[in-house]
Protein backbone atom coordinates (compact mmCIF):
# COMPACT_ATOMS: atom_id res chain seq x y z
CA UNK A 1 0.00 0.00 0.00
CA UNK A 2 1.39 3.39 -1.04
CA UNK A 3 1.53 5.92 1.75
CA UNK A 4 -0.02 9.34 1.02
CA UNK A 5 1.83 12.56 1.72
CA UNK A 6 0.26 15.11 4.07
CA UNK A 7 -0.63 17.23 1.03
CA UNK A 8 -2.34 14.30 -0.68
CA UNK A 9 -4.19 13.56 2.55
CA UNK A 10 -5.25 17.24 2.81
CA UNK A 11 -6.59 16.98 -0.72
CA UNK A 12 -8.58 13.88 0.17
CA UNK A 13 -9.98 15.71 3.22
CA UNK A 14 -11.09 18.64 1.05
CA UNK A 15 -12.84 16.30 -1.41
CA UNK A 16 -14.53 14.40 1.43
CA UNK A 17 -15.50 17.66 3.13
CA UNK A 18 -17.18 18.93 -0.03
CA UNK A 19 -19.31 15.80 -0.15
CA UNK A 20 -20.17 15.87 3.57
CA UNK A 21 -20.81 19.63 3.84
CA UNK A 22 -22.83 19.56 0.61
CA UNK A 23 -25.12 16.96 2.13
CA UNK A 24 -25.48 18.25 5.70
CA UNK A 25 -24.20 21.84 5.75
CA UNK A 26 -21.63 23.34 8.07
CA UNK A 27 -23.65 22.97 11.23
CA UNK A 28 -24.94 19.47 10.45
CA UNK A 29 -21.60 17.93 9.46
CA UNK A 30 -19.28 16.44 12.04
CA UNK A 31 -15.54 16.26 11.63
CA UNK A 32 -15.98 12.60 12.57
CA UNK A 33 -18.00 12.04 9.36
CA UNK A 34 -15.27 13.71 7.28
CA UNK A 35 -12.51 11.71 8.97
CA UNK A 36 -14.45 8.48 8.47
CA UNK A 37 -15.00 9.24 4.75
CA UNK A 38 -11.26 9.86 4.31
CA UNK A 39 -10.26 6.89 6.46
CA UNK A 40 -8.27 8.81 9.05
CA UNK A 41 -8.69 9.49 12.74
CA UNK A 42 -10.05 12.81 14.00
CA UNK A 43 -6.71 13.61 15.70
CA UNK A 44 -4.98 13.14 12.33
CA UNK A 45 -7.62 15.31 10.65
CA UNK A 46 -6.77 18.08 13.13
CA UNK A 47 -3.08 17.76 12.30
CA UNK A 48 -4.01 18.64 8.72
CA UNK A 49 -6.52 21.39 9.58
CA UNK A 50 -6.82 23.34 12.85
CA UNK A 51 -10.58 22.80 13.07
CA UNK A 52 -13.91 22.35 11.33
CA UNK A 53 -14.04 25.97 10.23
CA UNK A 54 -10.70 25.64 8.43
CA UNK A 55 -11.92 22.49 6.71
CA UNK A 56 -15.11 24.21 5.58
CA UNK A 57 -13.19 27.25 4.33
CA UNK A 58 -10.84 24.99 2.33
CA UNK A 59 -13.81 23.13 0.81
CA UNK A 60 -15.70 26.33 -0.03
CA UNK A 61 -12.58 27.94 -1.46
CA UNK A 62 -11.94 24.85 -3.61
CA UNK A 63 -15.46 24.95 -5.02
CA UNK A 64 -15.15 28.63 -5.91
CA UNK A 65 -11.71 28.11 -7.43
CA UNK A 66 -12.89 25.10 -9.44
CA UNK A 67 -15.83 27.10 -10.76
CA UNK A 68 -13.58 30.03 -11.67
CA UNK A 69 -11.23 27.68 -13.51
CA UNK A 70 -14.18 26.00 -15.25
CA UNK A 71 -15.39 29.37 -16.62
CA UNK A 72 -11.87 30.39 -17.59
CA UNK A 73 -11.23 27.18 -19.52
CA UNK A 74 -14.67 27.21 -21.17
CA UNK A 75 -14.23 30.79 -22.40
CA UNK A 76 -10.61 30.45 -23.49
CA UNK A 77 -10.20 32.12 -26.87
CA UNK A 78 -13.89 33.13 -27.03
CA UNK A 79 -15.77 36.36 -26.46
CA UNK A 80 -19.29 37.66 -26.27
CA UNK A 81 -22.10 35.21 -26.90
CA UNK A 82 -19.74 32.39 -27.78
CA UNK A 83 -18.04 32.74 -24.39
CA UNK A 84 -21.40 33.09 -22.64
CA UNK A 85 -22.76 29.86 -24.12
CA UNK A 86 -19.51 27.95 -23.55
CA UNK A 87 -19.43 28.98 -19.89
CA UNK A 88 -23.14 28.25 -19.43
CA UNK A 89 -22.78 24.80 -20.98
CA UNK A 90 -19.74 23.99 -18.85
CA UNK A 91 -21.51 25.07 -15.66
CA UNK A 92 -24.72 23.20 -16.50
CA UNK A 93 -22.67 20.08 -17.19
CA UNK A 94 -20.81 20.50 -13.88
CA UNK A 95 -23.92 20.73 -11.72
CA UNK A 96 -25.61 17.92 -13.65
CA UNK A 97 -22.67 15.55 -13.35
CA UNK A 98 -21.52 16.62 -9.89
CA UNK A 99 -24.58 17.81 -7.95
CA UNK A 100 -22.55 17.98 -4.75
CA UNK A 101 -20.82 21.03 -6.25
CA UNK A 102 -24.13 22.87 -6.49
CA UNK A 103 -25.12 21.71 -3.02
CA UNK A 104 -21.78 22.85 -1.58
CA UNK A 105 -22.18 26.21 -3.26
CA UNK A 106 -25.62 26.68 -1.71
CA UNK A 107 -24.40 25.48 1.69
CA UNK A 108 -21.57 28.02 1.45
CA UNK A 109 -24.01 30.90 1.00
CA UNK A 110 -26.15 29.69 3.90
CA UNK A 111 -23.10 29.39 6.14
CA UNK A 112 -21.92 32.88 5.22
CA UNK A 113 -25.32 34.34 6.10
CA UNK A 114 -25.43 32.51 9.44
CA UNK A 115 -21.84 33.45 10.30
CA UNK A 116 -22.36 37.09 9.35
CA UNK A 117 -25.51 37.24 11.51
CA UNK A 118 -23.44 35.88 14.41
CA UNK A 119 -20.70 38.49 13.84
CA UNK A 120 -18.17 36.13 12.24
CA UNK A 121 -17.01 37.75 9.02
CA UNK A 122 -14.21 35.33 8.05
CA UNK A 123 -16.49 33.08 5.98
CA UNK A 124 -18.00 36.05 4.18
CA UNK A 125 -14.67 37.68 3.42
CA UNK A 126 -13.32 34.52 1.78
CA UNK A 127 -16.51 33.84 -0.18
CA UNK A 128 -16.84 37.44 -1.35
CA UNK A 129 -13.20 37.38 -2.51
CA UNK A 130 -13.84 34.14 -4.42
CA UNK A 131 -17.07 35.52 -5.87
CA UNK A 132 -15.26 38.63 -7.15
CA UNK A 133 -12.67 36.39 -8.81
CA UNK A 134 -15.57 34.57 -10.50
CA UNK A 135 -17.05 37.92 -11.53
CA UNK A 136 -13.76 39.02 -13.08
CA UNK A 137 -13.33 35.68 -14.84
CA UNK A 138 -16.67 35.94 -16.66
CA UNK A 139 -16.61 39.73 -17.04
CA UNK A 140 -13.78 39.96 -19.57
CA UNK A 141 -15.00 37.29 -22.03
CA UNK A 142 -18.41 38.96 -21.94
CA UNK A 143 -16.85 42.14 -23.29
CA UNK A 144 -16.32 43.71 -19.85
CA UNK A 145 -19.99 44.62 -20.01
CA UNK A 146 -21.44 44.99 -16.51
CA UNK A 147 -24.98 44.27 -17.71
CA UNK A 148 -23.94 41.05 -19.50
CA UNK A 149 -21.90 39.91 -16.52
CA UNK A 150 -24.75 40.62 -14.11
CA UNK A 151 -27.26 38.87 -16.35
CA UNK A 152 -25.04 35.82 -16.79
CA UNK A 153 -24.46 35.46 -13.05
CA UNK A 154 -28.12 36.15 -12.27
CA UNK A 155 -29.18 33.40 -14.69
CA UNK A 156 -26.63 31.15 -12.96
CA UNK A 157 -28.18 31.80 -9.57
CA UNK A 158 -31.64 31.13 -11.00
CA UNK A 159 -30.36 27.88 -12.48
CA UNK A 160 -28.91 26.99 -9.07
CA UNK A 161 -32.27 27.59 -7.42
CA UNK A 162 -34.31 25.68 -10.01
CA UNK A 163 -31.88 22.76 -10.07
CA UNK A 164 -31.77 22.64 -6.26
CA UNK A 165 -35.57 22.47 -6.18
CA UNK A 166 -35.44 19.54 -8.58
CA UNK A 167 -37.34 20.90 -11.56
CA UNK A 168 -37.05 18.26 -14.32
CA UNK A 169 -35.46 19.17 -17.67
CA UNK A 170 -38.80 19.21 -19.48
CA UNK A 171 -40.51 21.58 -17.03
CA UNK A 172 -41.73 24.88 -18.48
CA UNK A 173 -39.80 26.82 -15.82
CA UNK A 174 -36.62 26.34 -17.91
CA UNK A 175 -38.13 27.88 -21.07
CA UNK A 176 -36.97 31.46 -20.48
CA UNK A 177 -33.32 30.60 -19.96
CA UNK A 178 -30.53 30.63 -22.49
CA UNK A 179 -30.70 27.31 -24.32
CA UNK A 180 -27.11 26.57 -23.33
CA UNK A 181 -27.74 27.57 -19.72
CA UNK A 182 -30.83 25.46 -19.25
CA UNK A 183 -31.16 21.79 -18.66
CA UNK A 184 -30.92 19.99 -21.98
CA UNK A 185 -34.18 18.79 -23.44
CA UNK A 186 -33.28 15.49 -25.02
CA UNK A 187 -36.83 14.92 -26.23
CA UNK A 188 -36.65 18.07 -28.35
CA UNK A 189 -33.27 17.11 -29.78
CA UNK A 190 -31.37 20.13 -28.49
Amino acid sequence: MVRMSAEERRESVVRAAITEFARSGYYGTSTEAIAKRVGVSQPYLFRLFPGKKAIFLAAAERCLEDMRRLFEEAAEGLEGEDALHAMAEAYTRLISERPERLQMQLQTYITVAAAEAAGDHEFGEMVRKGWMELWDTVHLPLGADIGETTTFLAFGMLINTLAAMGFPAEHRVWEGLYVSAGVRREAEGE
